[in-house]
C-alpha cells in the first residue's frame, strides 16, 4: 500500500499524484502535524486496549461471588480507570497543541484553534464486495479486483490528506464514492459484513458499525477539520491570507452544520449535536476574528468615527467568543472540551472587550468637538454606542463638555486595563502557554496604562464611574459558507434519480442566437428550446441538464457562470454535454439484496472490543493506468434502464456500480441515517 501511495520512493509531505486521483500526504514525513497525528493514533490504540481490559474486569466482577477475587478485580479496575484518565489527558494535550498548525511566518497574530483529524482503522472491501457481486449480480468478483483496490487506495489516502484544497478534494472524492457504493452494495435490511471503525477525536473512544453512514459522517467531519487547519495555517499578515482564513473557517462551520443537519444520530461523541453546536460557533468566532484583523491590517485611523467603528467591531468579536465559551461549559460536553480551548475563548473575550473600551477612550480623550465637525453625525454615532448613555447624559452634552468627555474616556480606559489584566490572568492558566499570546496581551496592557497615566492629574479626585458596555456591531458578520463538497443540486443529482448517459451536442450560433435559454441554480437546465435550431437537430431536448461546456465541468455552476463559457461561441461552435432525467417510476428498484454477512445486528462503539486489534499493512498494489471508475463523466457501458442492472457480458472496465454520478453526490440527505 505504501508503495502504491508513494511510487519511486517519493518522500514528501505534499499530495502525491499517481494514476488518476491524488494521494494523501506521506504518513512517514517528520512534520509537526504528522507527528501529532501519529501520537493521536498511538493514544487511540492504548485507550482501546485499556477499555478492553476494563470491560473484561467488569464482566468478571459481575460473574464472581468470591470476595477475594472481587477485591482484586476492583483494585485492577481502579488502576485501569486511572490509566484511561491519563491517556485521555494526553489526548486533550494533543488537541491543545495549536502552535503546530499556525503559519510559521507569523510573529504577531493571535493563535487560532484547529480541529484534529479523526483516526480510523483499515477496511478490507475486497472479500465482502466480491462475494456480493457474485451472489447479487451473478458476476465473478475477481474481475473487479483492480477497481476494488482503487477504492481501498483512495480510502487509505484519505487517512493522511494534505492540509490544502487538494486534501479537501480528496475527501470529497471518497465521499462521492461512498454514496455511490451505498446505492449498489448496502441494503437497508441486511448487512454486507464491512465494519467501519473510527476513533472519537476528543475522547479516543472507538465507534464500530457496519452502517456506511458512520463512514460518510466521519469523512464529512474530517473535511471540516481540514478547513479549520487551512484557516489556521493561512498567513494573516496579508489581505489574501486573511481572506483565505475567513473563507476556510466559514466553510468549516458550513460543513459542520451540514453534518449536524444530515447525520442526526451519530454515535460518535465528537459528532453529536451538542458538540457540533459548540464547534460551529467556534469556527464562526474565529472567522469573525479574522474579519476584524482584515479591517485593521491596513491600519486604524486616529479619527473619531473610525475609532468608534473599530470599538464596535472588537466588541462583536468579544461577543462571539463569549457565546462560544457559554456553549463550552454546558452539559454534556463541558467535561470533554479541552481546557485550553475554554481558556482561549475566555482571554480572547477579555482581550477584545479591552480593545473596544480602549478605542472608545481614545475617541473621547484625543478628539474634541470642533466648530467644523458635524455635530449631528457625531451625536448619532455616540448614541448608537450604548444601550443607555452614561449618567443619563445626552450624547451632545458629552461631546460638548470637555471634562465630561475626559471623565467617561478615563472610565473606558479603566475597563480596558481591567480587561487586559483579566486576559493575562486567564492566559496564565493555559497549558501550554503561548509566548506570542503573552507578548500581545502585555503590549496591550502597557499601552492602556500609558494612556491612563497621560490623562491622570495629581490633584484629581478619584472618580468611581463605571463605563457602560459597548454595543457590538459589524459591517460583515461571519456566516456559514456551504463548501463545494456539500452544496449544489442536491435534489437533482440524487441517487434516487435515473439519468441517460451524457450526450455530446455541437453548439453553433444561428443568427447570433443559441436557440435556447438557461434557467435554474446549479445545474442549469435547458428551456425555451427552438425546435428548428441546430442544437435541437443534434438531439438537444427541452429540460436537459447542462453538465459540461467544452472541457469544463459545469454541473455546479450557475447561469451566469455558464453564460461566460458560452459567450465566445463562434461559427465553428463548441461541444456541450447534457443529460436527461428518466422516469424512475417506469421500472421500480428491486427489493431483494444479497449480502456477504447477513443477519448481523447493528453494532455500536464497543463492538470493537470483541475484534482483533492487530493492524496489518496490506500488500502494495500496483495501480495500472486505466479509465477510472472514480470519475463522474465516464462513458456508461451499462444498460441505463436500471441503477441495479447487470453489466454486459463484454464489459470488464469497471464495477457494477460504474454509472455516471455527480462529483459531489446529493444523496447524502436521502441516505440511511443512524
Amino acid at each position: 500500500m505504501t508503495d502504491t501511495l508513494f511510487p519511486n520512493n517519493v518522500m514528501t509531505d505534499r499530495p502525491v499524484e499517481s494514476g488518476y486521483f491524488k494521494k494523501g500526504c506521506n504518513p512517514f514525513a517528520q512534520t509537526g502535524r504528522s507527528k501529532l497525528q501519529h501520537e493521536r493514533a498511538l493514544l487511540n490504540h492504548q485507550i482501546i486496549k485499556q477499555m478492553r481490559i476494563r470491560a473484561g474486569a467488569e464482566n468478571l466482577l459481575k460473574a464472581t461471588s468470591n470476595n477475594k477475587v472481587r477485591d482484586q478485580v476492583s483494585l485492577e479496575l481502579s488502576y485501569v480507570n486511572a490509566d484511561l484518565q491519563r491517556l485521555m489527558g494526553q489526548l486533550e494535550g494533543l488537541n491543545s497543541s495549536v502552535e503546530v498548525y499556525q503559519n510559521v511566518q507569523e510573529t504577531s497574530s493571535i493563535p487560532l484553534i484547529p480541529l484534529g483529524l479523526k483516526e480510523t482503522k483499515d477496511v478490507d472491501f475486497s472479500v465482502p464486495l466480491k462475494d456480493f457481486i457474485l451472489e447479487h449480480y451473478s458476476e465473478d468478483g475477481s474481475n473487479f479486483q483492480d477497481q476494488i483496490d482503487d477504492l481501498m487506495d483512495l480510502r487509505q489516502a484519505c487517512r493522511t490528506p494534505s492540509r490544502n484544497d487538494a486534501g479537501v478534494e480528496l475527501l470529497a472524492k471518497y465521499l462521492s464514492q461512498l454514496s455511490f457504493l451505498e446505492t449498489r452494495f448496502f441494503s437497508p435490511t441486511r448487512q454486507i459484513g464491512i465494519f467501519f471503525t473510527w476513533y472519537d477525536s476528543f475522547t479516543g473512544i472507538p465507534v464500530c458499525q457496519q452502517n456506511i453512514s458512520l463512514e460518510k459522517a466521519s469523512v464529512v467531519f474530517n473535511m471540516a477539520v481540514l478547513y479549520s487547519q487551512i484557516g489556521t495555517r493561512a498567513n494573516r499578515q496579508t489581505q489574501d491570507g486573511l481572506e483565505d482564513a475567513i473563507t476556510a473557517f466559514q466553510k468549516s462551520a458550513g460543513v459542520l452544520h451540514y453534518l449536524k443537519e444530515t447525520f442526526t444520530h451519530t454515535p460518535s461523541y465528537d459528532m453529536s449535536p451538542a458538540m457540533l453546536s459548540m464547534l460551529i460557533p467556534m469556527m464562526l468566532a474565529q472567522a469573525q476574528e479574522c474579519l476584524f484583523e482584515h479591517i485593521t491590517l491596513p491600519g486604524i485611523r486616529n479619527e473619531f468615527f473610525s475609532l468608534l467603528k473599530m470599538a464596535q467591531e472588537a466588541a462583536k468579536v468579544a461577543e462571539t467568543y463569549s457565546q462560544v465559551y457559554q456553549c463550552m461549559i454546558q452539559n454534556p460536553i463541558r467535561n470533554n472540551v479541552p481546557f485550553f480551548w475554554s481558556t482561549m475563548c475566555q482571554f480572547k473575550t477579555s482581550h477584545y472587550n479591552a480593545l473596544a473600551h480602549y478605542f472608545v477612550s481614545t475617541a473621547l480623550l484625543d478628539h474634541q468637538l470642533a466648530p467644523s465637525d458635524d455635530e449631528d453625525k457625531q451625536e448619532k454615532a455616540l448614541s448608537q454606542l450604548y444601550d443607555a448613555m452614561p449618567d443619563g447624559r445626552s450624547p451632545l452634552d458629552i461631546l460638548k463638555n470637555k471634562e465630561e468627555r475626559r471623565r467617561i474616556g478615563k472610565a473606558h480606559l479603566q475597563r480596558a486595563i481591567m480587561g487586559n489584566e483579566e486576559a493575562i490572568r486567564t492566559h496564565a492558566l493555559c497549558q501550554p502557554k503561548l509566548d506570542i499570546m503573552n507578548d500581545i496581551l502585555q503590549a496591550s496592557h502597557k499601552r492602556s496604562l500609558a494612556k491612563f497615566e497621560q490623562y491622570e492629574k495629581e490633584d484629581e479626585f478619584t472618580d468611581y464611574m463605571v463605563a457602560p458596555d459597548i454595543i457590538s456591531k459589524t459591517e460583515k458578520k461571519a456566516e456559514m459558507e456551504v463548501a463545494a463538497a456539500t452544496k449544489g443540486p442536491l435534489s437533482v443529482f440524487s441517487a434516487k434519480q435515473r439519468w441517460t448517459a451524457p450526450r455530446t451536442i455541437r453548439l453553433r450560433l444561428q443568427d447570433r442566437d443559441l436557440g435556447f435559454t438557461l434557467k435554474g441554480e446549479p445545474p442549469v437546465q435547458i428551456q425555451s428550446l427552438d425546435p428548428l435550431c441546430p442544437a435541437a437537430a443534434e438531439g438537444l431536448k427541452e429540460g436537459d441538464y447542462l453538465v459540461a461546456v467544452g472541457d469544463t465541468d459545469c454541473k455546479w455552476m450557475g447561469v451566469s457562470d455558464v453564460m461566460k463559457l458560452l459567450k465566445d461561441v463562434d461559427e465553428e461552435g463548441i461541444n456541450i454535454r447534457v443529460v436527461s432525467m428518466m422516469d424512475s417510476s417506469s421500472q421500480p428498484m428491486p427489493t431483494k439484496s444479497a449480502t456477504y454477512c447477513g443477519g448481523l445486528p447493528k453494532t455500536y462503539s464497543m463492538i470493537c472490543l470483541a475484534h482483533d486489534e492487530d493492524d496489518k499493512n496490506p500488500k502494495a498494489r500496483k495501480v495500472a493506468k486505466k479509465p477510472s471508475f472514480l470519475s463522474w463523466g465516464l462513458k456508461n457501458r451499462l444498460k441505463s434502464s436500471s441503477t441495479l442492472s447487470l453489466p454486459n457480458a463484454d464489459y470488464s472496465g469497471g464495477l457494477p456500480w460504474n454509472r455516471p454520478c455527480p462529483t459531489f453526490p446529493s444523496s447524502y440527505n436521502d441516505s440511511a441515517l443512524y
